[in-house]
């Protein structure tokens, strides 16, 4: 991206359905670059619409509002037009892709990005020299990038293969959609690690969590609550601490 003066995310007012079911109302968010924000709330308060809306996954009807990315009105591109502009989304339950290898599966996926930004593809040894750099971090062996992906593989792996296509892609807005989910805590500190090698200035980062606990490796600078499809309080990393302690009752009560 050449221009990083204008790399925020804006989410305004937006209204979502889903099976004619209301799942976001009136939901606004911004985000700066260099921000880390986390997103937590009960189940069926809209997270997951939200991560999903964001990527442009189908299967969704957007009623009102708007959301804004670098500039660009992302609920108007597909999914690829999202990704090439550098939004990433770690999905809660990776899917499994028989017959298709990690190893050639990641580096279509990082030759698409570059053709799609107008840089030469890079070849199959420059590849695997970036990504033998990236598997180190997440301790994924070679032997693990010859499978097919995510078959057979346990949650902790998909989630640390899922980290490796992150810092892989080096996306501009990376959006966690429960990224901690049924993690080990050595899979939980490879994993937080591999988020915050992530974090500077530029990059703007969205985690979405049940838990506090991946927010003692990954500190967000804002925490908000999601409930009934909008956000109905913020604050810093205190906030984490309070709903672990005391859970959602009092804000909801209050909302």
């Amino acid at each position: 991206m050449d221009s990083m003066s204008n790399q925020k995310l804006e989410i305004k007012n937006l209204v979502v359905k889903a099976n004619d079911k209301l799942i976001l109302n009136d939901l606004s968010l911004t985000m700066n670059k260099g921000e880390t924000h986390a997103i937590m709330g009960p189940n069926g308060s809209g997270k997951s619409t939200l991560s999903n809306v964001l990527a442009g996954k189908s299967g969704y009807e957007i009623i009102s509002g708007s959301v804004s990315f670098c500039g660009h009105n992302i609920l108007g591109m597909n999914p690829e037009e999202r990704a090439a502009l550098g939004v990433f989304l770690s999905f809660q339950y990776p899917i499994e892709i028989p017959g298709v290898t990690i190893i050639n599966f990641l580096k279509t996926a990082y030759n698409s990005l570059l053709k799609a930004r107008g840089k030469a593809e890079i070849s199959a040894s420059e590849f695997l020299k970036l990504i033998r750099d990236k598997q180190k971090i997440l301790d994924i062996s070679d032997e693990m990038t010859r499978r097919n992906l995510n078959v057979s593989f346990s949650g902790g792996e998909k989630k640390r293969l899922e980290m490796l296509q992150m810092l892989l892609l080096d996306p501009f807005l990376s959006i966690l959609d429960e990224t901690d989910s049924g993690l080990d805590i050595d899979a939980l500190k490879s994993v937080s690690e591999a988020i915050n090698l992530l974090r500077n200035e530029n990059k703007l980062i969205l985690v979405i969590t049940h838990y506090q606990r991946l927010l003692n490796y990954v500190v967000p600078d804002f925490v908000h609550v999601l409930y009934d499809g909008k956000i109905i309080k913020s604050g810093d990393k205190k906030l984490a601490i309070d709903i672990e302690e005391n859970g959602y009752f009092k804000i909801t009560e209050a909302a």
